[in-house]
């Protein structure tokens, strides 16, 4: 969602500087906004996405069900089954090396 405007109408490139460089001229705090750092682990991070990638599958396999017989043999069928039938087992039997008494 945008934000708001300031004016009746948008202001031009030089009238937003001109803006800027007068508030740092004031000495009006710069805020930025970051987005949040993952302070995941990476073991964790690794569980969360193969959660994800099974829960995606568990998703595509569904749609392959739903799919009328007269698109069975399409393009969406086939990549849908090539999905399906990823054997996710071996993914999910890896278990991450612990990481020097943090994990």
């Amino acid at each position: 969602m945008p934000r708001p405007s300031l004016g009746e109408t948008a202001m031009s490139g030089a009238e937003r500087q001109a803006r800027w460089r007068a508030a740092r001229a004031q000495g009006v705090p710069v805020t930025r906004v970051r987005p949040p750092a993952n302070r995941h682990s990476r073991a964790r991070r690794w569980k969360d996405t193969l959660a994800a990638l099974t829960a995606l599958q568990a998703e595509y396999t569904a749609w392959l069900e739903a799919l009328p017989d007269n698109q069975q043999d399409g393009a969406t069928a086939e990549a849908l089954r090539a999905i399906a039938e990823l054997d996710l087992s071996e993914l999910q039997a890896i278990e991450p090396p612990r990481g020097f008494g943090r994990d």
